[in-house]
């Protein structure tokens, strides 16, 4: 790491400490030539490789607004879609893959939703399991009454179709925050 001061490429750890999301490391560093100070903010990359085959930063925000797509209607909060994001990439991270489809992301996102809202889930499961016709959608929900998952809605288990229609496309492909290593000075 180069000194921000006087860009000697040695520096010496003062301390490290994770930050309070455990997603990051903060590091107080010094450097030997010049003896100023200065902290850097280390985390892990997380890219995700689109169908083009360009890969770009895994973003929460980007699995928030497709999932936000299939639960338009539906009795979810910012803070469940919130929630939903986070443990979504806490599991994509916690199978310490470097790299993910943008497809698998998708397929990644229906367990959560699925404990979330049930309705939100089919809608969103009929883009990424490709449903293609009623049948699709009756197995699915056979599936679900067969195995009701606890969550905020149970409406699929108890008989409650209405607002199951699919929707246009929630993509949820992509993603952001990935390996940054920030310099902050701190004169002294």
């Amino acid at each position: 790491m180069y000194c921000p001061f006087c860009r000697n490429p040695d520096s010496r750890v003062v301390d490290s400490r994770m930050t309070d999301d455990g997603a990051a490391i903060k590091r107080r560093r010094q450097c030997p030539e010049c003896g100023r100070r200065f902290s850097t903010v280390e985390a892990a990359s997380l890219s995700v490789i689109k169908r083009s085959g360009v890969g770009e930063p895994f973003s929460r925000s980007k699995v928030i607004s497709g999932v936000r797509k299939a639960c338009q209607g539906r009795p979810v909060t910012e803070d469940d879609l919130a929630l939903l994001a986070q443990e979504v990439e806490e599991a994509i991270r916690a199978s310490g893959a470097a790299e993910i489809q943008a497809h698998q992301v998708g397929l990644s996102i229906l367990g959560p939703l699925q404990k979330l809202d049930q309705i939100a889930y089919l809608r969103f499961a009929s883009v990424y399991q490709d449903f293609e016709s009623l049948e699709d959608f009756e197995k699915a929900i056979a599936v679900l009454r067969q195995n009701p998952s606890p969550g905020l809605d149970s409406g699929v288990a108890a008989g409650n179709l209405r607002g199951a229609s699919a929707t246009d496309g929630a993509s949820a492909s992509s993603g952001a925050s990935a390996s940054a290593t920030s310099v902050s000075s701190e004169l002294g």
